[in-house]
C-alpha cells in the first residue's frame, strides 16, 4: 500500500509539472506576440475599420474553433463579425462575403487547403484578406493584405504536434484586433450591455447602471419644478430655485409641456430686458423644448443630452404630459456616467 501510494505521488507530480510546463509555453507564445503588435497590426485595425462590411472569420479544424471564438468576440464588441466553414464556402456560403467585407483567414501553416481553394474567390468578390499564420512566407501569408504572424517557438504538446501554443496565439491575436477595435469605434460599457441583456463574462457581472432606463433615475412628483403658463418671471424663478435643477417646466392645465425656463433663459432675459417686472414666463420660456421618454435608457439620454448640449431634460408620455426631469447629476448619482 505505501508503494502504491508512492508511485501514484510520483506520476501526480509528473501530472503537476507537466501542466505547469504547457502553461509555461503557452504564456511564452502569448508573450512573444506583444514585439509583433506593430504597423502590420495597426493596418489590420485600420482596414476593417475603414471598410463597409462585415468581418467574416474561417478557419478549419481547431482553428476553426478559434475563428469561431473570435467572430464571437468582435460580434459582441461593436463588430459585425460571423463565422464561415471554409469547406461550405465553395458549396454556396461564398454568396454571404461582399465587396466591402473583411475576411479573417487563421491557419497555422497558411497552406491550409480549403483556405488557399477559396482565396480567389474572396479576391474576386472584392474582400479585403486579413491572414493570421504561423508562417509569413505561406500561400496565406503573401496573398493577404494584411499578414499577422501568430509563430510560435514550438507547441505545448510534448510532441510538438496537437495545436495547442498556436491556437492560443491566434486566439490572442483575436482578442487584441477585437479590444483595438472596440476603444477606436468608441464602444462603450452601455453598448456592451445592450448586446448581452443577459449577462457578461464568467466571474464578472455587467454594469447594471448601463441598463438602467430614465423611468429609474429620474425625479419625480414634487421634485420636478414646473409652473403654469402666464406665471410672473419672479415667480418662474423661484420655482426654478427651489426645484434645484436649472429649469423649471411650463405645462397646461391638461399637464402637457409647452415649455421649459431655464437658466440660460434667465440670462439671456437679463441680458435684454433693463426691467424685468411685467414679463412673465411666456414671454421669455423656449417653446416645443427638447423631451425625452421614461424608457429610453439612461445611457442613451446622455447620449442625447450630451449631443444637444443641455444638462437638463424633461420627461413625457407619449401625449407630451410631464412625467418627471433629468439632470446631468441624476445619471452622475446613479454611476451611468
Amino acid at each position: 500500500m505505501i508503494k502504491a501510494a508512492r508511485h501514484v505521488g510520483k506520476n501526480a507530480d509528473s501530472t503537476l509539472d507537466l501542466a505547469r510546463r504547457v502553461l509555461e509555453i503557452e504564456a511564452d507564445a502569448v508573450r512573444a506576440l506583444i514585439e509583433r503588435i506593430d504597423e502590420r497590426f495597426a493596418a489590420a485595425v485600420d482596414l476593417i475599420d475603414q471598410r463597409k462590411g462585415r468581418v467574416v472569420v474561417s478557419g478549419m479544424g481547431k482553428s476553426g474553433h478559434i475563428a469561431r471564438k473570435i467572430a464571437s468576440t468582435l460580434a459582441s464588441t461593436g463588430t459585425p463579425a460571423y463565422f464561415v466553414h471554409p469547406a461550405e464556402a465553395s458549396h454556396g456560403d461564398l454568396g454571404m462575403i461582399e465587396a466591402g467585407d473583411v475576411f479573417i483567414a487563421i491557419s497555422y501553416s497558411g497552406a491550409s487547403e480549403e483556405l488557399v481553394q477559396i482565396l480567389p474567390l474572396i479576391k474576386r468578390r472584392g474582400a479585403k484578406l486579413i491572414a493570421i499564420t504561423g508562417k509569413p512566407d505561406s500561400t496565406l501569408g503573401r496573398e493577404a493584405d494584411v499578414h499577422l504572424d501568430a509563430g510560435v517557438a514550438q507547441e505545448a504538446c510534448p510532441h510538438n504536434l496537437a495545436p495547442t501554443a498556436s491556437t492560443t496565439a491566434a486566439l490572442a491575436m483575436g482578442d487584441a484586433l477585437a479590444v483595438a477595435l472596440l476603444d477606436k469605434r468608441g464602444f462603450s460599457a452601455a453598448d456592451f450591455a445592450r448586446t448581452h441583456p443577459r449577462g457578461g463574462l464568467p466571474g464578472q457581472a455587467l454594469a447594471r447602471q448601463a441598463l438602467l432606463h430614465v423611468e429609474d433615475v429620474m425625479r419625480k412628483g414634487e421634485q420636478v419644478p414646473r409652473i403654469p403658463p402666464g406665471t410672473p418671471l419672479r415667480q418662474a424663478v423661484m420655482e426654478m430655485t427651489r426645484g434645484r435643477i436649472g429649469m423649471t417646466a411650463v405645462v397646461d392645465a391638461a399637464g402637457i409641456v409647452i415649455g421649459v425656463f431655464t437658466d440660460g433663459d434667465l440670462r439671456r432675459t437679463i441680458e435684454k430686458h433693463a426691467e424685468l417686472n411685467g414679463l412673465v414666463v411666456d414671454d421669455v420660456m423656449t417653446r416645443n423644448p427638447r423631451t425625452i421618454r421614461s424608457h429610453t435608457l439612461a445611457a442613451e439620454a446622455v447620449h442625447i443630452m450630451d449631443e444637444h448640449k443641455v444638462n437638463q431634460v424633461l420627461v413625457v408620455d407619449e401625449r407630451g404630459a410631464l412625467l418627471g426631469a433629468l439632470n446631468m447629476h441624476d445619471l452622475f448619482r446613479a454611476k451611468v456616467i
